[in-house]
């Protein structure tokens, strides 16, 4: 999506995800190896009767779907941050993960007119309607600037 298609109080939806028994166990062995991300027997033997997903792991399924989605082909460059993040409850496997995101501001930069500013609360949401995790980003747009000062000189 280009930035001029973003507006405030928009509501956007994508996936679903998917998540495999490979996916979490791959991820965790490279990024987060602790025993009920990774160990398959450990997990699986463990009051969560098998492996979750990790954090990162989820929230690294959100941005890709917000990439894929949203953001590919758009002038998006940056991003300054997150506000917060949450992981209400595990993901499993079998999960089939939706990402639900409501624009909270989408507004040309006062400061800074060549820039865009789209601030969204995504959050992931499974099978059950369960939140799996929730964020608040703030994503930078590269735009052409409308002003006189900008313009070639003739």
């Amino acid at each position: 999506m280009k930035f001029a298609e973003f507006h405030t109080g928009q509501q956007l939806t994508a996936g679903p995800h998917v998540v495999n028994e490979a996916e979490i166990v791959g991820f965790a062995s490279q990024w987060d190896p602790q025993w009920f991300h990774a160990d398959v027997a450990a997990a699986n033997a463990s009051h969560w009767g098998g492996v979750i997903a990790s954090g990162w792991h989820t929230g690294s399924i959100a941005m890709r779907l917000v990439a894929t989605h949203f953001l590919a082909g758009s002038e998006s460059f940056a991003s300054p941050g997150l506000e917060y993040v949450k992981w209400p409850a595990p993901v499993k496997v079998g999960d089939a993960l939706t990402l639900h995101i409501d624009v909270l501001d989408a507004r040309r930069s006062q400061s800074k007119p060549h820039l865009g500013l789209v601030h969204w609360r995504w959050r992931l949401v499974n099978q059950a309607g369960q939140d799996v995790f929730e964020t608040a980003a703030t994503s930078l747009f590269k735009l052409v600037s409308t002003t006189q000062a900008d313009a070639p000189a003739a």
